[in-house]
């Protein structure tokens, strides 16, 4: 590495993070590895330039091929997720926080209603929020999941009709089921709300055609760049044309520069390879794998919010085996198995020591795992839980699995 030359510090840290990655299992669902292309794409030239404004509309010099990088960008957003010139696309934001905070405050004034699920029900944190600006700039209505821990579209229309809010938003962070957008958009037209679908966790599946889409329910949609989609850390605002006008600029200039060209190069070739045929038996496999781990996760008495999954993420209830979920993240950490604490739907516990944890399937299927391997990881989640003094034995077993699944 040419960082050793100029700083051996953050080379032995790169080298020790590459090692740990290496070694272990990562189960957090918005965690994920992009590929060499795209890792070479986000260390490139681009870095450099700055280009403030949209394409063909900037503030410096020197952007002839920013331009033509940009637009192209936006052009394979269309395409994965089949969109004409209807649909507008900014490929700009920095992350899914600011983006989702640009669309919020290009929409709505100050506050104004938003109806959304709670975070610690699943929603994220910028879908209203306290501790958020979005919970601080305008009045939050939550909607519930029901005691299954399932959406129940008849409540949530009822509340819709009831609150009369000015957007709904739907998508979430920690709920493993389909989520039925043509619903939402109906419940939002009848209440003449705006829909915000924010598919962050589940784009790389909607791309495969293994979760269903938001299009053409939702007015705006917003997504991150590097869960199931498998690129870098970014976002993407994708919105009705005559929305744009609305959106557009509270991006830039509203709350950030100039955009990150490296970012959105290496977004668009994570995008060239979502549509790859290879990609979409990927998103496919990640299902297969978290179906396949919450089955056996079952079988070891577990108790999985909603009863299972249909996408790459699975939500567990530890109250049934004598550990929080802040007590089996540092556990399971220490026998090489990465995961995070997790509230779930009504929980009784605090959210830095909550009653459960959330694990996902994106990072372990990139690396090839498939329903064999997810059946060793559930034995090893459960021998750990019931036998803490497993975890080095476990340790060492998870090491050798991995080596024979390295990271791309």
């Amino acid at each position: 590495m040419f960082v050793e030359k100029i700083d051996s510090q953050i080379a032995k840290l790169i080298k020790k993070e590459e090692r740990r990655q290496a070694e272990t299992l990562n189960l957090i669902a918005s965690e994920n590895y992009p590929s060499k292309a795209v890792r070479e794409v986000l260390g490139s030239l681009f870095v450099s330039k700055y280009s403030e404004g949209r394409p063909y509309k900037r503030y410096y010099a020197g952007q002839e091929n920013i331009d033509k990088l940009e637009t192209l960008v936006e052009e394979r957003v269309r395409k994965v997720f089949g969109l004409n010139k209807n649909w507008a696309v900014n490929v700009q934001p920095y992350s899914g926080s600011p983006a989702n905070y640009a669309i919020l405050r290009g929409l709505l004034n100050l506050n104004d209603k938003i109806m959304s699920l709670s975070l610690s029900q699943g929603g994220h944190l910028t879908h209203g929020a306290k501790v958020s600006l979005s919970g601080q700039d305008f009045k939050i209505v939550n909607y519930s999941l029901n005691k299954d821990g399932l959406l129940d579209y008849k409540e949530i229309e009822k509340l819709a009709k009831k609150e009369k809010p000015k957007l709904i938003i739907c998508g979430f962070t920690a709920y493993p089921r389909k989520i039925d957008f043509k619903k939402f958009g109906e419940i939002a037209k009848k209440v003449r709300a705006y829909l915000l679908a924010d598919i962050s966790h589940i784009s790389g599946l909607i791309v495969g055609k293994i979760h269903p889409c938001p299009f053409p329910w939702a007015d705006v949609v917003m997504t991150t760049t590097h869960k199931t989609l498998r690129g870098p850390r970014g976002a993407v605002i994708v919105c009705r044309e005559e929305l744009k006008d609305k959106i557009f600029p509270k991006v830039f200039p509203g709350l950030q520069g100039g955009p990150h060209n490296h970012t959105i190069a290496a977004i668009g070739a994570a995008l060239k390879e979502a549509m790859t045929p290879v990609f979409k038996k990927y998103a496919a496999q990640i299902v297969k794998n978290a179906k396949t781990l919450a089955e056996e996760l079952k079988k070891y008495n577990f108790k999985l919010i909603s009863g299972g999954t249909d996408n790459h993420l699975i939500l567990i209830d530890l109250t049934n085996k004598n550990i929080t979920g802040k007590e089996a993240q540092v556990l399971l950490e220490k026998a090489g198995i990465v995961l995070n604490k997790n509230t779930i739907p009504y929980d009784p516990r605090p959210p830095f020591d909550p009653s459960g944890i959330r694990i996902g399937t994106p990072a372990v299927t990139t690396r090839g795992m498939k329903e064999k391997e997810m059946k060793k990881i559930a034995a090893w989640i459960n021998e750990v839980i019931i036998n803490p003094k497993s975890v080095l034995r476990v340790k060492n077993e998870i090491k050798k699995l991995c080596q024979k699944f390295p990271i791309p």
